[in-house]
């Protein structure tokens, strides 16, 4: 029996990917649970090869109950809290890294600045695992009651610093419908208000506005049947990727060099201005990299990876 941990979200999820089919096709016969939140069980089942869901959020607990696992994996953190949570199972071998705090010398350093997706594969490497960072590709389910054909603005975040400002979204969007898009607004149902006034401003009708009303498998479906995705640095971007469905990401803080798209995919566009100078008002929470980020640039990234499935023929999904 294995137990991994990611008890963390959307993203988080997706750039485990790689790594979780590592550990399938090493371990065939054994039963994988996975230690993650209930809410994303529709995405899980997309991933394909996990057994088992144990419901775990954040790092409060795990429930976990029987036989101890044969092998444990942190698939979550550099410790110690989550080395911990997994030693509690008294698993017979945990694969983490390296954190002399939890008493867990057996694993490879943490590097911070590394991609989310090497930093899994380069752990179960270090283990003798190997594990293939481009099998990021999930199942795609039928679209159901979703749109088809649509392009998405994504105006949302958790983390107020990766939130472009909602005019700009609101003028891209404008934009877009101009040339023919059929433009939908998505985001959390505590984010529905901010959906709403960029639809009311981009000239949307009410009905492009899903925000709220899209669990996270309905959420799935509608990204892998669209047309594009423009957002910044949050989970949708990385369903994209998954369905390789064009896409415009704005990052900041964080680089794409950490949590972007995989950079040999040109109809994937990761913006990121750096150490451009902050254009914004002070105290309106979009972090420095976002403000500076003007909305004819985001229009040229869509060009740019429009032409790119062209050119492409087909988008490899």
């Amino acid at each position: 029996m294995i137990l991994a941990l990611r008890a963390l979200g959307v993203g988080d999820l997706a750039t485990a990917v790689p790594a979780l089919r590592a550990l399938r096709t090493a371990h065939p016969d054994q039963q994988l649970t996975l230690a993650a939140p209930t809410w994303l069980t529709p995405l899980i089942n997309l991933i394909g090869g996990i057994d088992r869901l144990l419901p775990t959020d954040g790092l409060e607990h795990l429930p976990w109950t029987g036989p101890a696992p044969q092998l444990a994996v942190n698939l979550h953190g550099s410790g110690p809290q989550s080395h911990r949570m997994l030693a509690a199972a008294r698993p017979r071998r945990l694969l983490a890294f390296r954190c002399p705090a939890a008493d867990h010398h057996d694993g490879p350093d943490w590097h911070p600045e590394e991609h989310e997706v090497d930093r899994w594969c380069r752990l179960l490497a270090w283990h003798g695992i190997p594990a293939d960072r481009t099998d990021l590709t999930l199942r795609r389910p039928p679209p159901g009651r979703m749109p088809t054909g649509v392009s998405i603005v994504h105006p949302g975040s958790k983390v107020a610093e990766k939130r472009w400002p909602a005019h700009r979204f609101a003028a891209t969007a404008r934009q877009l419908a101009g040339r023919g898009h059929r433009v939908v607004v998505t985001g959390s149902a505590d984010e529905r208000e901010l959906a709403v006034r960029v639809a009311a401003e981009a000239g949307l009708p009410e009905a492009a506005v899903l925000a709220g009303e899209t669990g996270i498998g309905e959420l799935a479906a509608l990204v892998a049947h669209a047309r594009l995705v423009i957002s910044g640095d949050t989970g949708i971007g990385h369903l994209a990727t998954g369905y390789a469905t064009p896409s415009v990401l704005l990052f900041g803080p964080v680089p794409p060099a950490q949590w972007g798209p995989p950079p040999d995919r040109p109809w994937h566009r990761a913006l990121w201005v750096g150490g451009r100078a902050w254009t914004g008002a002070p105290g309106v929470g979009t972090h420095p990299t976002l403000a500076a980020l003007p909305v004819d640039e985001v229009l040229a990234a869509v060009d740019e990876a429009e032409e790119a499935v062209r050119v492409s023929g087909a988008i490899a999904a």
